[in-house]
């Protein structure tokens, strides 16, 4: 992997990691709430960066983007930092793929910036608000049950929590070796950090119209984080969308079946292609 820092002086400097052909059709990853680029290691890894330029990137105060002192209750600041990987990486015509709080992070640059430099969407595993009474409606109880712990600045508090959040994440049990990978990176993220990113009020339901651009809304039918209700509605909305449900998946399908998402990822960046083309 071919690794990128995004330095700003308006902002953050955001960290990010590239594989596959230069001049393959681009795809960036943005992950969810205290996760980090490694989230998307199946497919960084996997036949998927043959053919196509795979970016991942850590959100702020992730990983080793820096910790921003403020921003996490802005949309214009989320859409910024995707904005900032975008233009410094030259991603022209990418498909944006964000997991859960990245879905959010993602559908706040297409309010903020909007499709320009976008062939398609893909949104897994949708949160299309927070703070709000419907979206809070989506989110599960096991999730919710999370705070304040997940938040604690005491660290044996806040690794309990976040133990139980890495837990929620699939369906059945996790292999030792990715649960401690996986709850390692989350630990990473300081607790602040994770208070504040809870702490805005948005919701991107009625702006779905705008979004333009094919949209694949991928969901695990036994998502413990957020109901399957979010993406029908999300699908139903979005004007070009397809709504693929995983029957045997939590939330987090791009990890329990990734040969299935490759593959539909795989189509969702052919089908944008062939669409520009005839435009």
């Amino acid at each position: 992997m071919r690794s990128h820092t995004v330095s700003r002086a308006d902002g953050p400097d955001l960290h990010a990691v590239e594989t596959g052909p230069a001049d393959a059709p681009p795809v960036l990853f943005v992950h969810g709430y205290s996760q980090h680029h490694l989230s998307w290691i199946e497919q960084l890894d996997g036949g998927l960066a043959d053919d196509h330029r795979l970016v991942a990137m850590d959100l702020r105060g992730h990983g080793d983007s820096e910790v921003a002192p403020d921003g996490y209750d802005d949309p214009a600041a989320w859409a910024g930092d995707v904005a900032a990987v975008v233009d410094a990486l030259a991603l022209d015509g990418v498909t944006l793929v964000g997991w859960s709080y990245g879905s959010l992070v993602a559908l706040d640059y297409l309010a903020e910036v909007g499709t320009d430099r976008v062939a398609a969407a893909c949104l897994v595993g949708v949160v299309l608000g927070i703070g709000t009474e419907r979206t809070t409606g989506w989110l599960g109880e096991g999730y919710l049950d999370l705070f304040p712990e997940v938040t604690a600045a005491d660290a044996e508090t806040s690794v309990d929590a976040l133990g139980r959040l890495v837990d929620l994440c699939v369906r059945g049990d996790l292999p030792e070796r990715d649960r401690f990978r996986m709850l390692g990176y989350s630990a990473v993220v300081p607790p602040r950090v994770r208070d504040a990113m809870r702490d805005r009020t948005v919701s991107h339901v009625d702006r779905l119209g705008d979004v333009d651009v094919p949209a694949l809304v991928a969901h695990g039918a036994h998502d413990a984080v957020v109901s399957l209700d979010a993406a029908a509605v999300a699908a139903e909305r979005l004007p070009e969308a397809t709504l693929s449900t995983y029957d045997d998946c939590g939330h987090a399908p791009f990890y329990e079946a990734p040969a299935r998402f490759d593959a539909e990822l795989r189509e969702l960046v052919a089908a944008a292609r062939s669409a520009e083309g005839g435009r």
